[in-house]
């Protein structure tokens, strides 16, 4: 649980849903990334890693419904002592709109401990609707699925970390706080974050002038305070997540970049 919370903040961040006609897809200028990008992270628990995360963009252009698509993955899975306690292995997915960076498909599979779910989710931006089905491990196939209404060019969190790396951040003023809306599971819900300036962050590749944000976590059983979570953003060009650390009740957690290949622009990194 502790660990998929850490992955869920760190894609979470970049959901933002827009308020446009129904039918309408609003081209995003993509400048940030590109196929074949991916980008690795450690997960620390204190003073110690305790497991490894990535995103990787498939090389290929997948097409759904006639539309192109970036096929995007994110995997998160512990690694040393910590897997003889409790294995996590996950894998969150989408097929993402290449001009409105939108999902058309999501998936999630999950292996932690005895804990199996594989969850497939199919948006239809024009009705307003996204279907849910779980996979029946019995039967070997996915078991009727449940639609639920959502806002106007919703993103799931996948969708949602594509979003985060086209926002213009440069523009904002610190202080300055904005709204991030998706849908996760069977909730459609909403998000305040504040933007806090900028701040270099040391990392084993180097120093990394980064966006400073604070998204407001609502009450819940693992993060200590509506502003327990902190992201740290490349303030540059690919606008990369860097850092996101995370103030829990039994401590302080949170993931740091460790290695990336094939980005679209060179990283700026400070020695």
């Amino acid at each position: 649980m502790v660990f998929r919370g850490i992955l869920i903040i760190s894609l979470a961040l970049g959901i933002t849903a827009f308020s446009v006609m129904p039918g309408q897809q609003p081209e995003l200028k993509n400048r940030s990334f590109k196929s074949g990008e991916l980008l690795q992270y450690k997960v620390f628990f204190g003073f110690f890693n305790v497991g490894r995360a990535s995103t990787q963009v498939d090389p290929k252009i997948h097409y759904i419904k006639g539309n192109s698509c970036y096929k995007i993955d994110a995997y998160g899975e512990t690694s040393g002592m910590v897997s003889w306690i409790t294995k996590v292995n996950d894998n969150w997915g989408a097929y993402i709109d290449t001009a409105a960076l939108i999902p058309h498909i999501s998936y999630r599979k999950l292996r932690e401990g005895k804990y199996r779910k594989d969850e497939m989710v199919t948006f239809d931006h024009v009705t307003q609707k996204a279907e849910v089905k779980v996979l029946d491990e019995t039967r070997g196939e996915y078991g009727e699925g449940k639609v639920f209404d959502v806002p106007n060019h919703v993103r799931d969190l996948v969708g949602g970390f594509v979003y985060l790396r086209v926002i213009d951040f440069a523009k904002m003023k610190k202080g300055e706080m904005f709204t991030i809306s998706g849908f996760h599971e069977d909730k459609a819900y909403d998000l305040q974050v504040t933007f806090h300036g900028t701040e270099t962050i040391k990392t084993d590749i180097g120093k990394i002038p980064c966006y400073k944000l604070v998204p407001e976590v609502p009450d819940n059983q693992l993060f200590d305070g509506k502003n327990s979570v902190t992201c740290w953003i490349s303030a540059d060009q690919n606008k990369i997540p860097v850092k996101i650390s995370a103030k829990m009740f039994i401590g302080s957690t949170g993931l740091e970049l460790s290695g990336f290949r094939g980005l679209r622009n060179q990283l700026k990194v400070v020695f």
